[in-house]
């Protein structure tokens, strides 16, 4: 699939327009036409090696102010594996060739601050916050360098779902989280693309607008439903089944649980002051 054609599916009308030159536009076709892999050809396992180099592109991602406030555990050991993806209960995370957890250290900041004799003196929510953007990109850093040598990702928030228990399966200690889980290996299929939003929802110019937000959401529903239908409703118990069930409504319900309530809890006993 060309740029211009993965852009068109992605955001339909409003694509942008696509005139960067034969090679840029070869270079970019492949972030565009991304998506997330959850099926891997059996029998073709990730080198080791292979997932240290990735890793170290990853870590070689811009970090807040040099800091570098995120680690990377890959789980070898088939029982540090089964515990973990046991948590998750999805077979194909499972069935992975490799798995990878990423993590925000706040806690070698605070290490050297002791070593060198200096206070630590923001010990509030921004150190938090620092840590998990900084995992966050080194995530995406390693999702493009994935992909770019033709294997496929699926990044796991579903995580965060069992902080507690990754914690004491990793050993973490007081002011290091998980973030995200990573499966990793060799497409069994080529993934279909997500639309997304549209830019005039999402990308903005000079100030924030959502001048028509809700009926260009309303039109992405539909287009959405149109190329990529849900296959299941969520809770149809609960609010029943619907023709025009879409992105919205999906999120809507989806939202509509309590979802890691005790996540807050979680992060204050890692030893993080959220004020």
């Amino acid at each position: 699939m060309t740029l211009e054609g993965a852009l068109h599916e992605r955001f339909g009308a409003g694509a942008p327009a696509v005139s960067a030159g034969a090679a840029a536009e070869a270079a970019l076709a492949g972030p565009a036409r991304r998506a997330s892999v959850r099926r891997y050809r059996a029998g073709a396992p990730v080198d080791g090696e292979l997932l240290r180099l990735l890793c170290a592109i990853a870590l070689s991602a811009p970090t807040k102010s040099d800091l570098q406030q995120r680690d990377i555990v890959i789980l070898e050991s088939p029982e540090q594996r089964r515990r973990i993806t046991a948590l998750l209960d999805e077979p194909w995370i499972e069935a992975a060739p490799a798995f990878l957890v990423f993590c925000g250290n706040n806690r070698r900041q605070r290490q050297i601050s002791a070593w060198r004799g200096r206070p630590f003196a923001n010990d509030h929510l921004d150190a938090f916050f620092n840590a998990t953007v900084d995992a966050a990109i080194a995530l995406g850093a390693f999702v493009a360098a994935a992909e770019s040598i033709g294997l496929g990702c699926c990044p796991i928030s579903a995580i965060r779902d069992h902080a507690r228990a990754v914690t004491e399966i990793l050993e973490l200690p007081a002011h290091v989280f998980p973030v995200a889980g990573m499966t990793v290996g060799r497409p069994a299929a080529e993934a279909p693309l997500t639309p997304r939003l549209p830019l005039d929802v999402t990308l903005h110019r000079d100030r924030f607008d959502e001048a028509q937000v809700r009926e260009r959401i309303e039109a992405y529903d539909r287009r959405r439903a149109a190329l990529r239908p849900y296959a299941h409703q969520r809770d149809v118990e609960v609010y029943g089944p619907t023709a025009d069930y879409g992105w919205s409504e999906d999120k809507a319900r989806q939202y509509a649980v309590p979802l890691r309530t005790d996540f807050g809890a979680y992060v204050r006993e890692q030893g993080f002051d959220l004020l």
